[in-house]
């Protein structure tokens, strides 16, 4: 039996194939799009049975190619570029593909588990998996959405399991593919190495400069999450994956700049002493943002809970600094430059 899992090469999924690795799984199809070849890298140190293209795997699929023959869908892939225009690509590729697989799965009586996100909630300050608190702001969010709606309808009479995970601001190792899409994080980390300082935005929404306030989230937390439920084929449901803390984008900045100062045995500093040392500075809101902005985002772990899932998340001061730690290693050096 093959474990599938699409966007294998992109962020969270080849992160979740490295997991399988892990417990000795090998016998994975990978799906994805190499259009963006540079996303190879993150499969290259992996094992898998097979590599297939998303658009041959979905016509292999409904030509029954594959019955009997997978375990699960681990559905990863999408895009996920938030200030993406095309509306017609974006529900194409996030919510036709999606329906698809889901319906094939059904039909086979294969999980499925997906990614879905916390974009779906919108300028919501109530971050709970009920239709009232979901007000996407762009159309990835909507596409994201409309296909949450589709499994609640499915939910019911659905034949095997069904988990989808809504992801909030996920950052870790091997999302530089990503470009503008990349994580807070990644971004500071590579401005502070280049340019001895980290920027962020000013205040927006109420909130201080650098002080709106996310719930970031590390990557491996949320391929555990995926492999817990795996784990358990009686759990089916939509569920917030996230810390449950909301933290603040000036959190993200001291924990990278500390964690870099570490690595070259400089004392920490607190987040005053790296204003006052031009360490951190606030650049302007682009107005590409304005009105498609959450300024803050909390996870409402109530469901996840009750579903019996008990797995801690790293904080930022954790998490970040793990991540950091990566990508120096994976530099050679914490030197400036």
């Amino acid at each position: 039996m093959y474990y599938v899992v699409t966007g294998a090469a992109g962020f969270i999924g080849s992160r979740l194939v490295r997991a399988l690795n892990a417990r000795g799984i090998t016998e994975i199809i990978a799906v994805d799009n190499l259009e963006k070849s540079e996303k190879f890298r993150n499969l290259a140190e992996l094992e898998i049975a097979d590599y297939i293209d998303k658009r041959e795997f979905l016509d292999r699929l409904l030509a029954d190619q594959f019955d009997d023959a997978i375990e699960v869908v681990f559905h990863q892939g999408a895009c996920s570029d938030t200030m993406e225009s095309d509306g017609r690509y974006m529900m194409d590729n996030n919510y036709r593909y999606s329906r698809t697989l889901l319906d094939w799965c059904q039909d086979e009586e294969a999980a499925f588990i997906y990614a879905s996100s916390a974009a779906v909630y919108g300028p919501s300050t109530v971050f709970r998996e009920e239709r009232s608190c979901e007000r996407p702001l762009n159309v990835y969010g909507y596409s994201k959405f409309l296909f949450d709606q589709y499994v609640r309808r499915r939910m019911e009479s659905r034949q095997s399991q069904i988990a989808g995970f809504r992801y909030f601001n996920v950052y870790g190792p091997n999302e530089a593919h990503k470009g503008r899409m990349a994580s807070v994080a990644f971004h500071a980390f590579n401005r502070f190495m280049e340019h001895g300082d980290v920027s962020l935005f000013v205040g927006s929404a109420g909130y201080d400069d650098g002080e709106q306030r996310r719930d970031f989230v590390h990557v491996d937390d949320v391929v555990n999450a995926n492999l817990w439920f795996f784990g358990r084929p009686g759990v089916s449901g939509i569920f917030n994956c996230g810390t449950g803390r909301a933290q603040s984008f000036n959190d993200v900045a001291v924990a990278v700049i500390n964690t870099v100062r570490e690595a070259r045995g400089e004392t920490p500093m607190t987040r005053e002493e790296m204003m006052r040392a031009g360490l951190i500075r606030y650049v302007p809101f682009p107005p590409a943002l304005e009105g498609k902005y959450q300024s803050y985002t909390q996870a409402d772990l109530s469901n996840l809970r009750a579903a019996g899932c008990d797995q801690a998340f790293m904080s930022v001061e954790q998490g970040v600094k793990s991540y950091v730690t990566h990508l120096i290693e994976r530099r050679g050096s914490a030197k400036p430059g």
